[in-house]
């Protein structure tokens, strides 16, 4: 579903109108648009520790804006970070350190074109292991905790609260990265849920649904240090992802559509462990529900995942084993993508009863270094 950004289904009615309007009327100011402004105060609305709001375009220069601004509220230049952030030197400069975003779903990023200059700047910790965290917060001059609030799994033993008491004692500036989860489990950030509070969070995929704005909210204790140093766009003043964003969250509310891409992702884990169960297959099931992803308990997973993607396009379905849930998933939809799924688990059935996979694939295996992407 578009990289996971239609949580509305593709070519929304309602958002697609909203667009097209602000392109009839012009799409481009030279200052602030409008909508700018009341998607600004919705944002505010939604989460009530933010105070300003800068926009942009992707989730990595978000990611880079959000860096930059927290990094001169804090005065500190080191970050320690937790899962992905985008594709910038901030966050690559990790890898000039031993690969160290090999724990990060990103194993064998190459960190070339990467200043050396940045290595030492960057310091990943694990999710739930807090006390990584204490002990880089312990060793170096930390000014900004950067992380995902969940992918994977939950927060266990009070992790999040324990990250937000640390950068308060240490006066570190906390981001949460909410490009992936935001709006999927909640309606807004999925930190709500856990009631911890960032000084900043990053909204972007689902925020436009499909139509490229990104979010930066955040405390103006933080925020207002975006004035001392320089962040800049000629499109940040342009008008189709804020105006697409206003309606996206208008949409969102109207369908609850967190409440039913949620259901719709747990039906479709469920259906999961039927097949499985069926043809006697062992699987793993993470992620959020609206985002849920399962692998084979098998040193062959990443070939039949290949065979998933490889038969399932021969039944019309672009998929793999990771499910972006939409509001239009329904039932009878998930029914047909199962009763698709449930040949392609048969032959790895029979695969793992001594069937070659490998004589099955018409094509290479799909690709393993950007875990996300394939």
């Amino acid at each position: 579903m578009g990289v996971g950004t239609n949580t509305l289904g593709y070519g929304d009615d309602a958002v697609d109108r909203a667009v097209l309007d602000v392109i009839a009327k012009g799409n481009m100011s030279t200052l602030n648009c409008p909508e700018e402004v009341w998607l600004a105060e919705k944002l505010i609305e939604l989460h009530p520790f933010a105070e300003m709001v800068r926009f942009a375009r992707s989730g990595g220069e978000a990611n880079a804006v959000a860096i930059r601004i927290a990094r001169a509220a804090a005065g500190r230049e080191k970050v320690a970070v937790c899962g992905y952030h985008g594709w910038h030197d901030w966050y690559l400069a990790a890898n000039l350190a031993d690969d160290q975003l090999s724990g990060h779903l990103l194993p064998g990023l190459e960190p070339r074109g990467v200043p050396r200059d940045l290595k030492g700047s960057i310091y990943p910790f694990n999710y739930n292991r807090f006390d990584e965290l204490q002990a880089i917060v312990d060793q170096h001059e930390i000014g900004v905790i950067k992380m995902e609030v969940i992918r994977s799994g939950e927060p266990q033993d009070g992790f999040l609260q324990k990250v937000r008491d640390l950068a308060t004692k240490r006066g570190i500036v906390l981001i949460f990265d909410e490009c992936t989860s935001g709006f999927r489990q909640s309606y807004g950030g999925i930190h709500k849920l856990y009631g911890v509070e960032p000084d900043v969070a990053v909204f972007g995929k689902a925020l436009g649904n499909g139509y490229a704005v990104t979010a930066i909210a955040g405390r103006r204790s933080v925020m207002e240090a975006a004035q001392a140093t320089f962040i800049s766009s000629t499109f940040w003043t342009e008008r189709i992802g804020v105006a697409a964003g206003l309606k996206t969250l208008e949409r969102m509310d109207n369908v609850k559509s967190w409440d039913v891409i949620t259901q719709a992702g747990l039906y479709a884990r469920k259906g999961w462990e039927r097949l499985a169960s069926k043809h006697d297959l062992q699987i793993e099931i993470s992620g959020i529900p609206a985002l849920s992803s399962f692998s084979f308990k098998s040193g062959n997973n990443l070939a039949f995942k290949t065979l998933i993607s490889q038969e399932m396009l021969k039944k019309g379905y672009l998929a793999t084993n990771v499910l972006y849930a939409c509001t239009h998933h329904t039932h009878t939809v998930l029914d047909q993508y199962l009763d698709g799924l449930d040949s392609v688990f048969s032959l790895i059935s029979d695969c793992q009863n001594g069937r070659n996979v490998e004589d099955l694939l018409e094509g290479p295996l799909c690709a393993s270094g950007f875990k996300r992407l394939n």
